[in-house]
């Protein structure tokens, strides 16, 4: 394995453990957590969407994306219009 490679894998684990460990996604709006985590997050999923994304990484990747989804906070706007209609 490449040393990029084990540097990603390793930033991965990083952010599935502060997941976890804090029970919520990295915020874009706290300034050491948009440095260390939410910068690679959107780098990442920038590459999944342009197709250059690199197919070893994609597993663990995957289980990164279920666990992100399970701590997604719900958007009051959309919920409180879907009650009135």
């Amino acid at each position: 394995m490449k040393k990029i490679d084990e540097k990603w894998f390793k930033k991965c684990q990083e952010i599935m453990d502060f997941i976890v460990e804090n029970k919520r996604n990295p915020s874009k709006h706290y300034i050491d957590e948009r440095k260390k985590y939410h910068n690679w997050i959107k780098y990442n999923k920038k590459l999944l969407n342009a197709g250059k994304f690199n197919p070893e990484r994609m597993e663990m990747y995957t289980e990164f994306l279920k666990l992100r989804d399970r701590y997604k906070r719900p958007n009051q706007w959309q919920k409180k219009f879907d009650e009135e209609n």
